[in-house]
């Protein structure tokens, strides 16, 4: 027994020496091997934490790295990330059971904050961007602390992909503490101090803070918020405050969308009118927007798509755009007014949707958002931001609107017209339509907002689209230029016609003269694709009359007078006052017989003569092409077929009346009469009521007017006798010889198959036999008559009886007397045809007796002497 105690005895005196050197190690200052990082020699070299460059393990993360890292290995930086991801995790809510504290919390930041001086401290970074450093930031050191990794963060796009995926990693740790970003912390650490004392330190919420007082902050501070916020601008997941905010809108509507490049943001936004969209991500996006609109080097997306087609298309470049705000406007503008040609698909795509958020809040127009600030605030300053409201709310006070705003929302409209992309109201108004009546139909050149105007009338419209569509039409009419189709399609026509119709200054609108130049002179258009488009805006002035902007207003208080329980549309309000043309102002009466001058050119802008006469127009003018009143006069001229429909002929009684009444309704002659009324009947001209004043005034000066109105006017006359009506404007003059010469022609019946014609015929058998007739009544009679008929008579005057005398004597003269006529004849026995045809046949008479006299005359003065033809050897 005892020599076994002997023998633990030493070995008990070892053990306690040995615990005694432990005790004493462990009491004593740890000396910590320094190691130094040089893999990126420029950036110089510098000490690694803990002499591994990660979280000391013995520390205040001891129980946290145990607890949660506990089979990582320590060195370069995995602990680090480690303890990250597990503080990540407790943001989002994800932990449960313990946490990771404060206190280590906080040892983490400060050996991120150190580590972010120099980018050799971050030894993964410095390997995984050691090349790409040399290429892209050569010469750049860390003695200036952060500056090489702020520089490959200003070059993230050019990165080699696992630089750029470490320098991504960096980027997020800054967005969740920006003290990590080294330049930023140490120029604005102190007036974070002074301006936002009450947030905790290393808060997302003190960069918040510094953005909210901007205003306040140093020069300094401001450059680096800015850098910082253009750096995370193009990636959701560097926006804590946006990717919580849009979390479930990311994972419902983008969750196959590669972050990166603003990818995520711009389909949250083109997916931001979804009824399932969250109202938080919508708020958040929009003020982002509107930070980007402002200031356009945060705008990343459009500057990588169209960075060569500004240097292609606009003469300028990105830097250019970033020094002077109104080269950059200049080069926006221009990359929108020519966005159909830039070579870049993608650049179309930006300047698209760049468009259609300038469309759906006014603070997306940078333009428009400044020239209106005044404005905005005198009259729209209750108005909620977004869905076009406060670009409604300065339409409405349109009138009162600064020249300088007034300017800015006219050229805003006008870009705004090309596309229903564009047009943020009528779209949303009508979602159902677009999907159901113009699914198939493109976006782009107004060809969607067409398909709207077509569908105007369907009864499956809703009244909140076809109050967006009409309101459209009714501001297209009060300039050409809000018209994308007509704008474009008549450019050339414009120019050549109308040049001088519309004011040059800034924001002012035509008021719908230029169109009415272009009705005006339709028939000199050239282009068909303009006179396309001129027949559709006729087609919209007949429709409504708020579509025709001069009219509007010449009869606003006539429309409100008589009119005022009249909904507009299908032509009703024209009806009403054309009902009330004896009540209404001149002003307004003349603008709407303007109007039915221009509906009588064709007969598609008449729709219940259109549609009561579709039988008719299949059989007797199908192959006549519409305008120029062709149509009509085609149906006219066949209106004593049997066969015709008695209601197409009812409607083109009532319009022969108003062309016997006033000359604009009648195109011929009001197009080739033109000049000649502008030269003989000014007054008259000024005189219409609807009493035939400037056709009687033609009838008097017809011998002095032109070739071409003399044509028209004999067939307008001709018409008018053919058809003839007692009391009608233009045949009055003719009412007593009617009556005493003509008593079957006096009791006819105005457009009845068996009485047309009657008056006519009647009356040239007067004027051919000789009988008496009214000087102005001859006038009518001879201006009606074929032109070699009033030729002779003009030149004879003396009756047809005096002709047939001459003829008698002509005769005679050729030593055939009693051959052709028989001079001792009583008047008007020695013709048995009536009318026009006996004065045709009388003139072909005149040149046969002429024609024998002369060969009688030849025979017997021996001018041709008989002779005999001799034929030799086949030669005469």
């Amino acid at each position: 027994m005892s020599v076994h105690v002997h023998i633990w005895i030493p070995i008990l005196c070892i053990y306690l020496a040995s615990y005694k050197d432990l005790v004493n190690a462990a009491t004593e200052p740890v000396q910590q091997v320094v190691k130094s990082s040089e893999i990126i020699k420029s950036a110089g070299a510098a000490n690694l934490a803990n002499g591994n460059g990660d979280v000391s393990p013995a520390g205040a993360c001891t129980g946290d790295i145990k607890a949660f890292c506990k089979e990582v290995g320590p060195g370069e930086g995995r602990i680090a990330s480690c303890l990250t991801k597990r503080i990540r995790a407790q943001k989002q809510g994800n932990v449960v059971g313990r946490k990771v504290s404060n206190k280590c919390a906080n040892e983490l930041a400060l050996f991120k904050i150190d580590r972010s001086s120099n980018i050799n401290k971050d030894v993964p970074l410095a390997r995984a961007c050691k090349d790409d450093v040399a290429k892209l930031c050569k010469g750049i050191s860390d003695e200036t602390p952060g500056s090489v990794l702020a520089c490959l963060r200003d070059k993230k796009n050019k990165l080699g992909g696992s630089c750029k995926t470490e320098v991504f990693r960096t980027q997020q740790e800054v967005s969740e503490d920006y003290r990590l970003d080294y330049k930023l912390y140490n120029l604005c650490k102190d007036d974070v101090k002074n301006l936002c004392a009450d947030v905790e330190p290393g808060d997302t919420r003190e960069v918040e803070c510094l953005d909210s007082k901007r205003q306040h902050v140093t020069w300094e501070c401001q450059a680096q918020l800015y850098r910082n916020e253009k750096e995370a601008g193009d990636d959701i997941r560097l926006s804590v405050r946006l990717f919580s905010k849009c979390l479930r809108d990311y994972e419902r509507f983008c969750s196959d969308v590669e972050p990166g490049h603003m990818r995520v943001q711009e389909c949250l936004e083109d997916n931001m009118e979804d009824s399932k969209f969250s109202s938080d991500c919508k708020e958040e996006l929009d003020d982002i927007i509107a930070k980007r609109v402002t200031d356009f080097k945060l705008d990343t997306a459009l500057r990588e798509a169209c960075e060569s087609d500004l240097q292609d298309m606009c003469a300028t470049t990105l830097k250019a755009m970033d020094d002077d705000n109104k080269v950059k406007r200049s080069a926006l503008n221009c990359l929108q007014q020519y966005k159909e040609e830039l070579k870049s698909e993608q650049c179309q795509g930006e300047i698209r949707r760049r468009m259609k958020r300038a469309s759906r809040d006014i603070r997306f127009d940078e333009v428009l958002a400044d020239a209106c600030k005044e404005d905005r605030t005198k009259y729209c300053n209750d108005v909620q931001m977004g869905s076009a409201r406060v670009i409604r709310c300065l339409q409405v006070h349109r009138s009162t609107l600064a020249q300088k705003c007034a300017a800015a929302m006219f050229d805003h409209e006008v870009q705004m017209a090309e596309d229903i992309d564009f047009k943020y109201p009528m779209k949303k108004a009508c979602t159902w339509e677009i999907s159901t009546f113009c699914k198939d139909v493109p976006h782009g050149h107004a060809r969607v907002i067409r398909c709207l105007q077509d569908n105007i009338e369907n009864t499956d419209m809703s009244k909140e689209c076809k109050d967006e569509v009409s309101r459209d039409n009714n501001r297209m009419g009060t300039d050409y230029r809000l018209n994308y189709r007509l704008n474009h399609a008549c450019e050339s026509d414009i120019s050549k016609l109308c040049s001088n119709k519309c004011s040059t200054t800034p924001g002012t609108a035509c008021g719908g003269l230029v169109l009415q130049c272009l009705q005006d002179n339709q028939d000199n258009i050239t282009n068909q694709a303009c006179q396309d488009e001129v027949f559709y805006y006729e087609l919209m002035e007949v429709s409504d009359f708020r579509n025709d902007v001069i009219l509007a207003e010449a009869c606003r208080n006539d429309v409100e007078a008589y009119c005022k329980d009249t909904e507009p549309g299908e032509g009703r309000v024209h009806t009403c006052l054309r009902l009330n043309k004896d009540k209404i102002s001149e002003k307004c009466r003349n603008e709407e017989m303007k109007l039915a001058a221009v509906e009588y050119r064709d007969i598609r802008l008449r729709p219940k003569l259109n549609k009561m006469c579709s039988e008719e127009k299949a059989v007797y003018c199908k192959d006549v092409k519409p305008g120029k009143a062709r149509v009509v006069k085609c149906l006219m001229e066949n209106m004593a077929q049997p066969n015709f429909g008695e209601e197409c002929k009812e409607e083109l009684q009532k319009r022969e009346d108003v062309m016997k009444s006033d000359y604009r309704f009648d195109i011929g002659v009001a197009t080739s009469c033109k000049a000649d009324v502008d030269a003989y009947c000014a007054d008259a001209k000024s005189k219409l009521h609807g009493n035939a004043t400037v056709l009687k005034c033609l009838v008097d000066n017809f011998r002095s007017v032109s070739e071409a109105c003399q044509a028209e006017m004999s067939r307008a006359v001709r018409i008018a006798l053919w058809d003839y009506k007692p009391g009608a404007g233009l045949t009055m003059a003719c009412d007593a010889d009617v009556s005493s010469q003509c008593p079957r022609g006096s009791r006819s019946k105005s457009g009845a198959v068996f009485t047309i014609g009657v008056v006519g015929r009647c009356l040239s058998k007067s004027l051919v036999e000789g009988k008496k007739l009214q000087a102005k009544c001859r006038d009518l009679v001879l201006v009606a008559a074929p032109k070699d008929a009033r030729a002779h008579f003009i030149d004879y005057p003396e009756s047809t009886s005096a002709l047939i005398q001459r003829v008698a004597e002509l005769q005679q003269a050729a030593g055939l007397n009693g051959m052709l006529v028989d001079p001792r004849a009583r008047a008007g026995s020695a013709v048995t045809v009536t009318g026009w045809v006996a004065l045709a046949c009388i003139i072909s008479l005149v040149v046969v007796i002429m024609g024998g006299t002369l060969v009688v005359y030849r025979r017997f003065a021996s001018v041709e002497k008989p002779h005999t033809l001799h034929v030799k050897m086949g030669d005469a």
